[in-house]
């Protein structure tokens, strides 16, 4: 491959490099896009009848899975390297999309999407981490942060590929989830030709292999800075291994827990804005802001390209404004676009339109209906649809009236009903099954536009920027996994716990509570996550030890290098403006050596 220069001084080549190993990103944005148009057909009567359990089950298998299997990523990325653990999540994708597609009911959809959950936990820890131990410290925050614009490209795809199957309202939903395979076989074949993580090859000894790999990523012969850099920190590691359990070490060593609780809460407040709600019910939310089902689809088009747009904002801004900054501005808007959805939702409520009490609905042989729809006590068309196997029918004379559901399309009897082998209602009249005619379905738009533009360039990509640098090479791969599992057990909790909230604490209850949680993760940032741009993986590390663990840390390093306790060797005999007459060399391959040098001048 071409090695040539780009105009900012760094190799094409980790361009390239970051570009095929964030199509991990595009998997998991597709499967996390595919799913909310697919859903909705997918729990058709005439396909597979979900219920709210199953529909919240379907959705959250593969988050649960993608929990559990990114703890395990941190063993396989140590033990057989970043490169070959992302080989092995696309195959383990292509499996499980091939599964879905093809599944023959909800048991081996059920199986598929915990397979594919499984790639995506491997994929979206091992990703952030090998783009960050490859790339130079001036672009790192950028091309990590391609992972999440990766990821909005694959939201969109699926937005699309779900419009364009929207129509199969029976095997639509197999084509949207099956063609999930094409980018985990094009990430495998990318991967052929990318080497191994440099940091991770010279963890493991393979000095001359990390020099190489060096070379070709900055496009300079000369990365013996770099090899040294990685030599002190691989020192360090071994200085500080005392035996045992990584992840013991980590909870004994008081700054990687600090870290860590930072990485943590990032993750954890991430996923309390409720960010996978959004993506994964974007077209049940708009359909329960009164959009009907064809158009709820295509209207996922809308806040999924703001959300791609905006991701480019923060790959222009994190090096610039920084991480922490970045993070805070974004959690502040997610929490205003919480806002207008909730308000969006309640004004919807508030003005339901009412049932016409003296509109009577009859069987095709003229008699009365009188069931659980028609014969109750609901005065608008809220209390109707709360009620699963009730709709609501009206025209434009105000005749509306709640009739027992066919499906989203027509009611069992009554005039908005088939009428007969009619394809079409009755002249002006409409059908509304699940949703309720509205003049704010506007403010549910903007309210989802709004919230992925907040959260596109801050809250998506920095949570695993930041990630991906605050640990040391021996910490990180378990350290980044418990925080990676972190965020998918948080997104499981949200995605599988949504629609029973807006069942019991209504739509507009619900979106006030992930708002909460936005403005308790402002407070959460602003204390405990520092700012780590423009550092090298090795300084990060310095920015969670207190005073006195960096004075031990600089003294321990200093004697390592050869430096006499903190004052280098070259700076000693210019104390005072004079030479002394003994100087002490502390050997680094020996630290228990000193070499007597009387009246060298050095």
């Amino acid at each position: 491959m071409s090695n040539k220069k780009e105009e900012g001084g760094h190799s094409s080549f980790v361009y390239i490099l970051a570009c095929f190993a964030t199509t991990g990103g595009l998997l998991f944005g597709y499967d996390t896009g595919i799913v909310s148009g697919s859903i909705l057909l997918i729990e058709r009567k005439d396909n597979f009848d979900l219920n709210t359990v199953w529909k919240e089950t379907i959705v959250s298998a593969t988050i649960g899975a993608a929990a559990v299997a990114a703890l395990f990523a941190g063993f396989l990325t140590d033990f057989l390297g970043r490169k070959k653990t992302i080989m092995i999540a696309s195959v383990v994708f292509v499996i499980g999309a091939i599964m879905m597609g093809a599944a023959p009911d909800k048991y081996v959809l059920l199986g598929g999407r915990i397979i594919v959950g499984i790639g995506i936990g491997f994929a979206s820890m091992t990703v952030p981490v090998y783009v960050a131990e490859a790339a130079p410290a001036d672009i790192r925050g950028r091309l990590v942060t391609l992972n999440q614009l990766f990821i909005t490209i694959g939201i969109v795809i699926s937005s699309l590929v779900a419009g364009i199957f929207s129509d199969m309202k029976h095997t639509g939903w197999r084509y949207m989830l099956g063609l999930a395979a094409i980018p985990g076989v094009i990430q495998f074949i990318g991967f052929l030709f990318m080497p191994e993580s440099p940091r991770w090859l010279a963890a493991h000894g393979k000095i001359d292999q990390a020099r190489e790999v060096l070379r070709k990523i900055n496009g300079k012969q000369d990365v013996e800075e770099d090899i040294e850099d990685m030599k002190s920190a691989m020192a360090k590691n071994a200085q500080e291994n005392t035996g045992g359990f990584v992840l013991g070490r980590i909870l004994k060593t008081p700054h990687i827990r600090r870290a860590l609780f930072a990485g943590c809460g990032l993750q954890f407040f991430q996923q309390l804005c409720g960010i996978n709600t959004v993506i994964y019910y974007s077209a049940s939310i708009l359909k329960l802001a009164g959009f009907p089902v064809k158009y709820a689809i295509w209207l996922v088009m809308v806040p999924n390209t703001i959300n791609f747009l905006s991701t480019f904002i923060g790959l222009w801004l994190v090096e610039r404004l920084g991480r922490r900054f970045l993070t805070i501005i974004s959690l502040i808007g997610v929490a205003i676009a919480l806002a207008v959805l909730a308000i969006g939702f309640q004004l919807s409520s508030v003005y339901s339109p009412a049932l016409n009490k003296n509109v009577t609905e009859y069987y095709p042989n003229n008699t009365v209906l009188n069931d659980e729809c028609t014969n109750n006590t609901y005065t608008t068309c809220e209390q109707c649809i709360e009620n699963k196997v009730c709709g609501f029918c009206y025209d434009e004379l105000s005749t509306a009236s709640c009739i027992y559901a066919q499906d989203e399309e027509f009611s069992e009897y009554g005039r908005c009903s088939k009428m007969g082998n009619t394809t079409d209602l009755a002249d002006g009249f409409q059908w509304s099954q699940g949703y309720c005619p509205t003049d704010y379905t506007w403010m549910a738009v903007l309210g989802l536009g709004l919230f992925v533009f907040a959260f596109a360039p801050g809250l998506g990509p920095m949570p695993w920027t930041i990630n991906s640098e605050i640990y040391p090479l021996w910490a990180r791969s378990t350290s980044t996994s418990i925080a990676t599992a972190v965020n998918w057990i948080l997104n499981l909790i949200i995605s599988f716990t949504f629609l029973t909230l807006t069942e019991t604490i209504t739509n507009y209850g619900t979106f006030w509570l992930y708002g909460g949680f936005c403005l308790l993760g402002v407070v959460f940032v602003a204390i405990f996550v520092p700012e780590t741009k423009n550092l090298s993986l090795e300084e990060v590390e310095r920015l969670f030890m207190t005073k006195k663990e960096r004075e031990r840390t600089a003294t321990s390093n200093d004697i390592g290098n050869g430096h006499f306790g903190e004052l280098s060797i070259s700076q000693a005999d210019n104390v005072n403006g004079s030479s002394p007459s003994t100087i002490y060399i502390i050997d680094p391959k020996n630290t228990s050596a000193e070499i007597e040098a009387p009246n060298t001048k050095l």
